[in-house]
C-alpha cells in the first residue's frame, strides 16, 4: 500500500493556479493560515494575479465550514481533503535555524510540524520558490515544484518548422510551377502537422513550403515584405506567412533577443490594419525589483512608458523604412493618435471583448498558463492573437522555461488547424547582438 501523502501549499502555487487544490488526486491538502494572510494582500487590483487571489478565496468560501480548520473537508469524489492549519507559533526546533519570522519560515514550520506529528504520512511542501524548496529539503522534508502545466524542455518543444535534406528534386521542381502546390500525401512527407513549415533541400535546389490543413496541400511560400520590413531568412519568411494568413487565428513566435519576433508581428499588423478594427500591443508589467508601479513618479502613462518603450522602439524601426513625408511614415503616427494602434498593459485588457482586433502580446514568457488562457478567451469574431517571447529570458520569479504560459501554449496548441508557430533562431538585429546572445 502506498504511503499517504499530505501536500502543504505555498502562496505562489495558488497565485499561479487558483484551481490547484483540485490537482492532487486523492491526497490531502494543508494550507497554512499564513498563506491565506498573504493571499489577502493580493485580492485588490486589476492584474491577473489579483484575479487568481480573488477566485481562490471565493472558491474556498463555497467549501468553508468549521471542519476546514479541524479534520478538513472533502474536495469531492476521488479527491482528498483540504484543511487550514492555524499555526499559532513557529516550531521551536526551527527558530535557531531560520531565525527570521517571515511567511516562508512559518509555512516551512507547518510542514516540519506535520512531519513530526504524522510520521506515517509523507509530507510534501509544494512551492514555486526554489529557495524555499531548498530550505525544506535541508530539513529532510520532501519539496517539489507545482507540476501541473509543466511542458517539455525548450529543446523538445514544437518548433513549427522542419529541415529535410536530400528531398526529391522532382517534387521541388513541381513546387516552382503553377499552381505552386502539391498534395501532402504524394509529397513523401510523414508525420505532418497543421500549418507546419518545411525547408526542402536537394543539392540542386531548395524550396520553403507550408502545409495547409484546409486544402491538404503543401504550398510554396514566397518571400514577401510587410510594411517595408523584408524577412532576412527562411524562419522570418515563415513567421510573416503565418502572421498574414487570415485563417491562422493564433500565432506564437519564440526566439532569443534580436530574432525579429516583435518587429515582424508589428509590421504585419500595420500591413493588415485595414482588415481589423484596432491593433492592440500589450506586454506584462514585470518590475525589475519588488517595487510596483505605485512607487514610480507621474501619472499612469508616465509609469507605464518605461515598460512599453520596446514596443515604441520597434514601431520607430518600421516607420524609418520610409521618408518622413511619405504617407506610410505618417500613417503610423496617425494610427497612434487615433488609437487605431493602441499600446496598453495587459491588465487593461481584462473584461473586454476583442472583436476584429489584431492583438499582439509581447514578452509572453512572463505569463502563467492561466493568464494566457484568460487573454485568448477574450478573442471575439475576426480577431487574431499573437504571442511573442524568449523562453530563455523569464523575469517572473515563480515561472521557468517549462511552466510559463508561452511554453504551455506552444505545447497544447500544436496540431490545431487555426494555430501556427515558429521558433526563430537566427539573430538579425546586428552582428554584435548575435555574438553577445550566443556567447554571453
Amino acid at each position: 500500500m502506498d504511503t499517504e501523502k499530505t501536500f502543504v501549499l505555498d502562496t505562489n502555487v495558488i497565485l499561479y493556479d487558483h484551481t490547484c487544490i483540485y490537482h492532487f488526486q486523492e491526497n490531502d491538502i494543508v494550507i497554512p493560515l499564513t498563506v491565506l494572510e498573504e493571499i489577502d494582500q493580493f485580492k485588490k487590483g486589476n492584474e491577473l494575479i489579483n484575479f487568481q487571489a480573488r477566485e481562490f478565496i471565493r472558491n474556498l468560501d463555497t467549501i468553508s465550514g468549521t471542519k476546514l480548520f479541524d479534520k478538513g473537508i472533502s474536495l469531492g469524489k476521488n479527491l482528498g481533503t483540504i484543511r487550514i492549519e492555524v499555526e499559532h507559533s513557529r516550531n521551536p526546533d526551527l527558530k535557531d535555524i531560520f531565525m527570521e519570522n517571515k511567511p516562508d519560515n512559518r509555512i516551512l514550520s507547518v510542514a516540519y510540524t506535520l512531519q513530526q506529528k504524522y510520521p506515517q504520512k509523507q509530507i510534501i511542501l509544494v512551492s514555486k520558490d526554489v529557495n524555499l524548496r531548498m530550505k525544506t529539503k535541508s530539513l529532510g522534508i520532501v519539496a517539489q515544484d507545482y507540476k501541473t502545466g509543466k511542458t517539455p524542455r525548450i529543446e523538445e518543444l514544437y518548433k513549427g518548422k522542419t529541415l529535410i535534406e536530400d528531398f526529391d528534386i522532382d517534387i521541388i521542381n513541381q513546387l516552382y510551377q503553377a499552381p505552386f502546390e502539391i498534395d501532402i500525401l504524394s509529397s513523401g512527407i510523414e508525420n505532418y502537422v497543421p500549418n507546419q513549415y518545411y525547408i526542402l533541400r536537394n543539392k540542386q535546389r531548395s524550396a520553403i513550403v507550408h502545409y495547409n490543413p484546409e486544402t491538404n496541400m503543401l504550398e510554396k511560400v514566397d518571400k514577401k515584405d510587410a510594411y517595408g520590413i523584408m524577412p532576412r531568412n527562411a524562419e522570418q519568411t515563415f513567421a510573416l506567412h503565418a502572421l498574414t494568413q487570415k485563417r491562422i487565428e493564433l500565432v506564437t513566435l519564440s526566439g532569443k533577443a534580436g530574432t525579429g519576433k516583435t518587429l515582424l508581428a508589428l509590421a504585419s499588423a500595420i500591413a493588415q490594419s485595414s482588415q481589423y478594427r484596432q491593433i492592440y500591443l500589450a506586454r506584462p508589467i514585470v518590475p525589475l525589483n519588488k517595487r510596483d508601479l505605485g512607487y514610480l513618479p507621474g501619472d499612469i502613462k508616465a509609469k507605464l512608458d518605461p515598460y512599453m518603450q520596446p514596443l515604441f522602439d520597434n514601431l520607430k524601426v518600421i516607420q524609418e523604412q520610409f521618408p518622413e513625408k511619405d504617407s506610410k511614415y505618417k500613417k503610423i503616427t496617425e494610427m497612434l493618435e487615433k488609437e487605431k494602434l493602441f499600446i496598453v498593459p495587459l491588465a487593461y485588457i481584462r473584461g473586454r471583448s476583442l472583436n476584429k482586433v489584431f492583438f499582439i502580446v509581447d514578452e509572453a514568457q512572463n505569463l502563467t498558463p492561466h493568464e494566457v488562457k484568460t487573454i485568448i478567451t477574450r478573442a471575439g469574431e475576426g480577431t487574431k492573437v499573437i504571442f511573442t517571447g524568449d523562453l530563455h529570458q523569464i523575469d517572473t520569479p515563480y515561472l521557468d522555461s517549462q511552466s510559463n504560459g508561452l511554453s504551455y501554449l506552444i505545447d497544447k496548441m500544436k496540431g490545431q488547424n487555426l494555430y501556427g508557430h515558429i521558433r526563430l533562431e537566427k539573430g538579425e538585429r546586428s552582428r554584435l547582438a548575435e555574438l553577445a546572445s550566443n556567447l554571453l
